[in-house]
């Protein structure tokens, strides 16, 4: 029995590329944040580990200017972290936004594919129907001719 071509097949096709392109987008966006928020956690933690030292050297400083240089580092630092969280906070919007384009691109290409498949069922009963009535033929013809 031969196949009905599904006339909707090129959209399928575009949209099944739709959506290999939002998830390697996805798939970068989420790399993207968990480096920016690796990045983070690291910085977080070396100043961690500073303050503790700096805690540990305060009795041994000689001279105000070690004391300044621990504090502009400090300041730096706070600096540094803020705008990192804003780049994680970012990075997390946009890995977001993938999502959703991402869940849109399957779910449109899974509409397509159902109708295709809706399409299949109903060629293949069309085709089972016009078979019984073909063998129905048959059998009256035959049943004709014996008469």
């Amino acid at each position: 029995m031969a196949e009905k071509t599904f006339k909707l097949e090129q959209v399928l096709v575009y949209r099944d590329e739709m959506e290999k392109l939002c998830k390697q987008e996805f798939a970068s966006a989420k790399q993207g944040f968990e480096k920016a928020q690796d990045e983070l956690q690291r910085e977080e933690e070396q100043v961690k580990k500073l303050t503790e030292e700096f805690c540990n050297q305060q009795q041994n400083l000689e001279c105000i200017d070690e004391l300044r240089m621990y504090s502009d580092f400090f300041a730096r630092k706070r600096d540094e972290i803020k705008g990192q969280k804003e780049r994680v906070e970012h990075l997390d919007l946009v890995l977001n936004e993938r999502r959703e384009e991402l869940l849109e691109a399957t779910k449109d290409k899974k509409v397509l594919e159902s109708l295709k498949e809706k399409k299949a069922k109903e060629f293949r009963r069309e085709m089972n129907q016009k078979e019984l009535n073909f063998l129905d033929e048959i059998s009256i013809q035959k049943k004709v001719a014996a008469e």
